[in-house]
């Protein structure tokens, strides 16, 4: 089996930060959940991206992620988490 890396953006780490330890601890949850086969969550394919980016729903907040492989490794990067209404502007 593949091995499997989550890599975070300087954005979403940034979001991550300002949020308390409960919350973060959902949204980390939810995106263990994507190195599962099949990935776990509400996703969906993002339209306007050529980069095959997807978003997944965790509550209010939305993560905007895409697959990346190198090599045997799978890598899920984490592009930006943020509050529904602003992470699509």
């Amino acid at each position: 089996m593949n091995e499997i890396k989550i890599k975070y953006s300087k954005d979403a780490l940034k979001f991550l930060s300002k949020l308390d330890k409960k919350s973060v601890g959902r949204i980390r949850e939810s995106i263990e959940g994507l190195t599962h086969k099949p990935p776990e969550g509400d996703i969906k394919t993002m339209q306007g991206y050529t980069d095959g980016r997807k978003r997944l729903r965790v509550g209010s907040w939305r993560v905007i992620y895409r697959h990346d492989n190198e090599g045997t490794v799978e890598i899920i990067f984490i592009i930006d988490i943020g509050n529904r209404g602003d992470i699509y502007k």
